[in-house]
C-alpha cells in the first residue's frame, strides 16, 4: 500500500484521477483509496501533517513492503524551474537538520508560515511534521514540486494539481525502488 499524505486537496486531486480514488472520511480527515493507494489531506503546516501521518499509523495496520510519501508543492528559487519534482533527503526545521533518505541531494527548509522572499534554496510548510511522524519507519519519501519561486498568491488549486499530476508516475516509479 501507499500511503500519500498531502496538504491540499488539490495536490490529492492528481492521485484520485489516474488512479480512480474512492473519497472517504474518517475522523475529519478527506482519504482518498484504492487497494493501492491511500491518500489523506492533512490540511497546511507541520501540525496538521504530523496529525495526518501519525492517524495513517494508527487507524490501519502496514506490512514491511508499505511505503509513506508526502506529497506537495513547494517554493525554491530560481535555480529550480517551475515543474521541477524533488526528491528530498533532508529537513531543515528551526535551525536543525533531519535525515530522511541519505541517497537524495535535496534539502529543503520547513517553516511555519507562507515564505515571499528568496530567502531559502526550498521551502514548504508541511515536510518536518510527516517527517516526526514517521522518522522511526522505514521506506518514508518526500517529494515537492516547485511551484512557485517565493510568490506563493500565484499558485491556484488547478494549477497546483497539474504540476502533481505531471510527476506522479516519476513518484511511483521512484518509490517503487
Amino acid at each position: 500500500m501507499l500511503y500519500i499524505v498531502t496538504a491540499l486537496k488539490s495536490e490529492a486531486q492528481a492521485f484520485v484521477e489516474k488512479y480512480s480514488l474512492t473519497k472517504t472520511s474518517s475522523d475529519g480527515y478527506t482519504i482518498f483509496e484504492n487497494e493501492n493507494f491511500r491518500v489523506i489531506v492533512s490540511g497546511v503546516g507541520v501540525k496538521s501533517a504530523k496529525k495526518a501521518a501519525t492517524f495513517l499509523l494508527k487507524k490501519f495496520s502496514h506490512s514491511s513492503e508499505d511505503r509513506f510519501i508526502n506529497v506537495g508543492i513547494c517554493g525554491a528559487n530560481k535555480s529550480h524551474k517551475i515543474g521541477t519534482l524533488l526528491n528530498i533527503g533532508s529537513i531543515i526545521y528551526r535551525g536543525a537538520s533531519h535525515t530522511l533518505n541519505k541517497s537524495s541531494l535535496h534539502s529543503i527548509t520547513c517553516t511555519n508560515e507562507e515564505i515571499s522572499k528568496d530567502q531559502y534554496e526550498i521551502v514548504d510548510m508541511e515536510s518536518f511534521g510527516f517527517y516526526e511522524a514517521l522518522k522511526e519507519k522505514q521506506n518514508c519519501f518526500i517529494f515537492k514540486v516547485v511551484s512557485d519561486h517565493f510568490e506563493p498568491n500565484r499558485v491556484t488549486k488547478d494549477g497546483t494539481k497539474k504540476l502533481i499530476l505531471n510527476v506522479v508516475d516519476e513518484i511511483i516509479k521512484e518509490v517503487a525502488r
